[in-house]
This record gives C-alpha cells, structure tokens and sequence, in this order.
C-alpha cells in the first residue's frame, strides 16, 4: 500500500480522535464526526470499525467513562452529577449504569476505592487503539540542552505492581491538598528509575514528586533533590499511553547521535499539563535526561 495515501487516510481519523477529545461533554453524532474527517456519513462508520477494531460509538464511550473514572479517583472535590452531565449524561442514574457496566463498580465504589485490575483490562482497546495511531513522531530537532537547577523535592515512593499506581497517585494527592501544595504553584515531577517493560510488576520503582522550599518528611513522604546538571529535554504532548514511546525515542534515536553520554542520575519528568483537566491530548510533559 502506498504509504502516502496512508497516511493522510489515517490523518483524517486523528483529526477525529482528537475532536472526541476536546468535544466528549457534547452529542456526537455520525453525522458530526464524519464531517471533521470529510468522509461520507453513509460509510463512515464501517471505516472505522473496520479500521480500528472498536466502533466510533465504543469509542466515545471509552473515551467518556476513561476521563470520568480519573475525574472520581483524582478529583476528590468535584461532585458526580457534574462528572456524569460533563460525559455526555443526561442524568447520574444513566451514567452510573454505564460506569458499572464498564468499570464493574458503581461511580460512588470506585471514587471510595477504585479496583484497577479490571480497569486496565477494561481500557486496554482505547490504549492501544490510542497508542498506534496519536503517537506524535519526533525528531533531533525536538530536543533541547539545558542546564537544570538543583530542586528540593518531597516524595512518596511508589513501590510494586505499576497497574496500582493510581493508589499511590490518590495519597499523593491527598497528602498534597493537606500541606497546601497546589500544582499551579509547586511543580510536579516524577522519577523513573524502572522501566515497567523491563522488570518484573513487584520490583517497579518510581517517585511521585513535588517542588518545596523546606525539608517537609513524614506520613510516608520523604525528603529529596533532583541535582542540578545538564539535561536533554524532550517535550511529550499527549496520553501517558505513548509516554514511553518518547522516552525511548531519546535513548534509541536521538542519544546515539548527539554524542552526548547520561549522567548519572534518573530519567524524570515534569508534569506541566494534566488529565482530565485538559483533554488528554493536550497533556504536557517535559521528559529530562540528566547528561554529563
């Protein structure tokens, strides 16, 4: 196939990903979605399920129920009738059906305790659907030195099974609204000292971090530095669900031919734009390579 006329095929469906993604509190038609992509409302839907494997209609679905699942585990503060009329809901009563049938709890069951096992599992179509084709590509060009300043930061260590996270994101979240500590004034970061393709679930490691001023240990939180030094800085716009896709860009592509060599210190990030408070392809975040 030729690989041009591809392309721009599949451009057309990600204008209409990302349409979804800036439009899921509204109604979504056939109609609609077949215009962003000016493909003829009439085929439109074989298109894509035979394309993709998942219906537009699951699609949206997933799309909806993924942004109000992280809006009742990581939004403590906003109430479910408003996560269930921002998902395209008419009322709580059809929501929380949905969200059960979907997640296997109720809304109210998983804002109180969320079973991520089953999540994962459930969302794993729209990862991968999500992974293949929103992936932006990136060059040499797309990476930047600078020189980092040494930051003080308080931790609370994430440890084991990665498809737990969220547990760990939760306290962390927590812990942070208890001292104060809002995003749009301490900067976020995290430390990946594992790759979770690379090592078993239970020996996973990585450090959910936030900027402080003052040594601030206690109720499972522990007090570090991100060192100063050089760092390539490659910024990652999207879904977590390709994040590792631009972490490996820079140690498959770009390092080998920047002549440059890891310092050694940790790959980390800095989380500058979250979801579900910005559609998930609008998520930014800066990945830094610590270099000698």
């Amino acid at each position: 196939m030729n690989t041009r006329p591809t392309d721009a095929y599949l451009a057309r469906f990600q204008k209409v990903f990302t349409y979804i993604d800036e439009h899921l509190h509204e109604e979504l038609t056939v109609a609609r979605l077949s215009a962003v992509a000016a493909f003829s409302k009439h085929h439109f839907l074989r298109q894509f399920s035979d394309l993709f494997g998942i219906g537009v209609y699951k699609y949206v679905q997933l799309s909806r129920l993924k942004r109000a699942s992280y809006q009742l585990a990581f939004r403590d503060d906003q109430p479910v009738i408003e996560i269930a009329l921002d998902s395209g809901y008419d009322n709580p009563e059809s929501f929380a059906r949905a969200f059960k049938k979907s997640a296997g709890q109720t809304p109210t069951e998983f804002r109180k305790q969320p079973r991520w096992e089953p999540w994962h599992g459930t969302y794993e179509p729209l990862t991968a659907l999500r992974t293949r084709y929103m992936h932006a590509k990136t060059d040499t060009r797309d990476v930047r030195i600078m020189d980092f300043a040494e930051t003080r930061i308080a931790v609370l260590e994430h440890r084991g099974d990665p498809n737990h996270l969220g547990d760990s994101i939760r306290s962390f979240i927590a812990w942070r609204k208890q001292h104060h500590l809002h995003p749009s004034r301490h900067a976020t970061f995290n430390i990946f000292y594992d790759d979770p393709y690379q090592v078993a679930p239970e020996d996973y490691r990585m450090d959910l971090c936030v900027a402080v001023d003052r040594d601030i240990a206690g109720d499972g939180i522990v007090d570090k530095i991100i060192p100063a030094g050089r760092c390539a800085v490659l910024r990652h716009m999207g879904s977590d669900d390709h994040l590792y896709a631009s972490i490996s860009y820079l140690y498959s592509e770009w390092l080998p031919h920047s002549g440059e060599e890891p310092r050694d210190f940790p790959l980390f990030v800095q989380r500058v734009r979250f979801f579900p408070d910005v559609p998930e392809h609008e998520a930014v975040v800066d990945i830094f390579l610590p270099l000698k």
